[in-house]
């Protein structure tokens, strides 16, 4: 299991290859171009500095600009984050990235919820000026769960917190998360994220969407027999009632948000957003920390076992929303499932850069393939709860 902790470091660093880090210098000064041409005639902007976090994360890039502009008389700071879609050269981690649809939703839950998300100024879909799409929003400042190393492998703010703080955090996750999924009409105020993949409710939609995701990662004509297996214990355990649908954060986690005082100031990565039963989120932000706590176990690491428990998560989300979650053994199966074809993507592209070796058994470019496994038997949750 010793080689399995290293290619996770390797996967999360390997999804920034070196040849689409971009020169901070140059993209400066194209920055500081384009908001020469945006802003209002006088505002005269200045790009101070330009950071390219080394570990941008697998989908999209992220750069810090520090900047400064006039605005009536007076030059004022200006911290901002540019989304940048990813150079195809790179091997998207992702098939499409809808910068217009992160943009949106962005906007929509700021305007209609209290999650916290940040302001969004500029939607650019121009590639010329800075060799990409991009959009434009406020900078948070707090701190983030890492994933490299796990958060809870130790030596962190979060592993080292009270178990107050740690329960506080919990909280304070969950609620952002109910306040998100009680955002009325969400079919109606997010219509731009409708699914087109066939089927007659959300949730199949969903499924069938990641089902063409599967199909674009394996168009090498190397597929997954662990992956087909479950898509077909899905079909033979749907839900006999789903539940109702609302917006899905897609990427629900607390990796995925920047935290002050152990309470949520940005929800952050909503490239996999849609449409789908609440469910959907709840069993991602359950089934990721597991995902860390089967690492850190398999290591002789003592992990972080009573934080984020499902039964514990099932019940706050409960008691604080009013809804009960259905049919969690089928949601964390799909939650684990989707993983398991963006790893399967993630290792692919590492191997494609050299910093992966393609293994004898295909199924070995998933790292919780004994996870599957057991959910397959319906003995994983059995095991750790």
């Amino acid at each position: 299991m010793e080689e399995q902790h290293e290619v996770t470091v390797d996967s999360a660093q390997a999804a920034r290859p070196d040849l689409s880090r971009r020169d901070p210098e140059k993209t400066k000064v194209d920055i500081q171009n384009w908001l020469a041409g945006t802003l209002e005639a006088g505002s005269d902007p200045k790009v101070d500095e330009v950071h390219v976090p080394e570990s941008n994360g697998m989908s999209s890039e992220t750069v810090l600009v520090d900047a400064t502009w006039v605005v009536d008389g007076e030059r004022v700071d200006r911290p901002l984050v540019f989304r940048i879609a990813p150079d195809e050269a790179a091997v998207p981690v992702f098939q499409k990235y809808d910068f217009d649809a992160q943009f949106r939703v962005m906007a929509k839950v700021g305007e209609l919820s209290e999650v916290p998300v940040p302001e969004v100024f500029w939607l650019e879909e121009e590639a010329s000026h800075i060799g990409a799409p991009f959009f434009v929003m406020s900078r948070a400042y707090g701190v983030v769960p890492p994933d490299v190393l796990p958060y809870d492998f130790g030596d962190n703010w979060l592993f080292d917190a009270s178990p107050e703080n740690q329960l506080k955090l919990q909280e304070t996750t969950v609620d952002a998360l109910v306040a998100l999924h009680a955002i009325p009409d969400a079919e109606t105020n997010f219509d731009f994220l409708a699914s087109s993949a066939q089927g007659d409710t959300p949730l199949q939609r969903h499924v069938e969407e990641l089902r063409g995701y599967y199909a674009w990662v394996t168009t090498d004509g190397i597929r997954s027999p662990l992956i087909e297996k479950c898509f077909d214990w899905l079909e033979a355990n749907w839900p006999d009632q789903e539940g109702p649908a609302g917006l899905s954060w897609g990427d629900a986690r607390i990796g995925n948000t920047m935290y002050e005082d152990f309470q949520p100031i940005a929800v952050l990565d909503w490239e996999m957003a849609g449409i789908a039963p609440r469910e959907v989120d709840l069993a991602w932000m359950i089934f990721l920390h597991r995902f860390f706590e089967d690492i850190a176990n398999s290591m002789g690491l003592p992990g972080m076992p009573e934080f984020m428990h499902r039964t514990q998560i099932e019940k706050m989300y409960q008691e604080k929303s009013g809804y009960a979650p259905r049919d969690m053994d089928f949601y964390t199966m799909y939650a684990a499932l989707r993983h398991g074809v963006i790893m399967s993507q993630v290792q692919r592209r590492a191997i494609k850069f050299g910093q992966a070796e393609t293994p004898e058994d295909i199924d070995d470019l998933i790292m919780h393939r004994a996870t599957l496994e057991q959910m397959l038997e319906g003995t994983y949750w059995e095991r750790v709860l």
